[in-house]
């Protein structure tokens, strides 16, 4: 028989392997992935599993890949930070109920700790993350931002130490552990180089510090994305409380919500971005020496009056933010599968998540984004859109603020949002590096 009438006599199982090729986890066809997680599983089973930053890649990549595409697909799970939280917690259950082969977490810890793929990846995001901004958005932005982030900020702040009292928590661990994770810009520009101060401060291993500043950073993740949605129905229900993506009434805000098209990607550029990335945290350690202040905080300091003063070329401006666009798209899922398995011990997880942590969270959060909401109308901003803005102080980076402004049906705000949790969160990490190293 020919193999065209073999062809035609089995049509089911042609559509079939086309629909099963079509598939894909992540940006990988499903076969494809299935082959490489074999070959990676295989190695780890017969010791063949390289301890370094092959053999971590690897690992990290195949599990961070699958559970950030799965946290983007479950119905509730996708709206609350999904990716996040799977990418976090499932690797963070693996280790504690010996579920992780031996080999695959020695090539981990490789990678995260001997290698430092943690600090590079936290280079790559503050610097690319930064320089990237429009300076038009970082200045007239953060103008406008101003008032309701200080005062979003306060009333966050003494929200939080007000509930955290009530349940007989210290201000010291309610301000530093809690509402600091909170409005510090998220995961990567924020908890990961607090926890690097921290760990120069207090003379503890970073570790020691991630699993106790992350459940707080999650929980007021979710809080402001349902907040958000909510938001949404009042705007609909009162119309006369939002610009529908406008914040300024009777202003003209399309200088800063427009979105600028991006330069096309250039290697070269790329690899100057990461020499940049690299350099701002070496002269954050440098300088170190001279200045009582973290190296990861003078690293933020650095990156923001540079892109403030025009000291950087455009084209390097261009290559760093590729970068971190490169990091942040690529890497993201995989890095925090290496702080779920090596950072947080899913004991402490759970021990620290109390009805009483989570009336904190919730209050700090729902006092930011009630401020904002009252000090809108008092700017000539639209109380929804002002109010959501300053939530996004709260998000967790620039997922965070995707999340958050997805829920609420506002992208048109993303320039804003970017104000409110990049420069916002890194002012408040450096404010709290500073008060930690004068109370400690």
């Amino acid at each position: 028989m020919k193999q065209a009438e073999i062809l035609q006599e089995t049509p089911g199982t042609n559509n079939l392997l086309s629909k099963i090729g079509a598939l894909k986890v992540g940006a990988i066809p499903l076969p494809l992935y299935l082959v490489l997680a074999a070959v990676v599983y295989g190695a780890s089973v017969y010791s063949k599993l390289p301890a370094d930053m092959i053999g971590g890649f690897a690992v990290i990549m195949v599990m961070g890949i699958l559970l950030g595409d799965i946290g983007m697909k479950v119905p509730i799970l996708k709206d609350i930070g999904g990716p996040a939280i799977l990418s976090i917690f499932v690797p963070s259950i693996m280790v504690f109920y010996q579920l992780l082969n031996p080999a695959a977490l020695k090539a981990i810890t490789a990678l995260m700790k001997t290698s430092n793929f943690l600090y590079l990846y936290i280079s790559c995001l503050v610097a690319g993350s930064i320089l990237g901004m429009d300076r038009t958005v970082l200045v007239k932005g953060f103008v406008r931002m101003f008032i309701p982030l200080v005062v979003g900020t306060l009333a966050a702040i003494g929200a939080g130490l007000l509930v955290g009292s009530l349940f007989g928590y210290s201000l010291h661990r309610t301000f530093f552990y809690i509402v600091i994770p909170i409005i510090g810009g998220g995961i990567g520009e924020g908890i990961l180089p607090y926890s690097l101060a921290m760990s120069e401060i207090l003379g503890a291993p970073q570790a020691t510090f991630i699993p106790q500043l992350i459940p707080a950073a999650m929980l007021g993740n979710i809080v402001a994305i349902m907040s958000a949605g909510y938001l949404k129905k009042l705007g609909e229900k009162r119309p006369e409380l939002t610009g529908n993506g406008q914040l300024v009434k009777g202003g003209d805000d399309r200088e800063l919500l427009a979105q600028n098209t991006d330069k096309p990607i250039e290697f070269p550029l790329m690899g100057a971005g990461l020499l940049i990335a690299c350099g701002f945290f070496i002269f954050g350690s440098l300088a170190n020496n001279f200045i009582a202040i973290p190296g990861a905080i003078i690293m933020i300091f650095t990156a923001a009056i540079v892109k403030y003063s025009k000291l950087m070329p455009v084209k390097m401006e261009q290559g760093a933010y590729h970068m971190y666009r490169f990091i942040s798209a690529s890497l993201t899922w995989p890095l925090l599968v290496g702080l779920g398995v090596l950072y947080t011990p899913w004991k402490d997880v759970v021990g620290a998540v109390t009805p009483a942590y989570i009336a904190i969270c919730a209050s700090t959060v729902l006092a930011m984004i009630s401020s904002g909401f009252f000090i809108g109308r008092v700017l000539n901003m639209y109380p929804i859109e002002s109010a959501i803005v300053t939530g996004c102080h709260s998000g967790l980076g620039g997922t965070g603020d995707v999340a958050i402004l997805s829920a609420s049906n506002r992208m048109e705000l993303m320039p804003f949002a970017q104000i409110s949790t990049r420069i916002g969160g890194a002012c408040m990490i450096v404010v709290a590096t500073l008060l930690l190293k004068m109370w400690h």
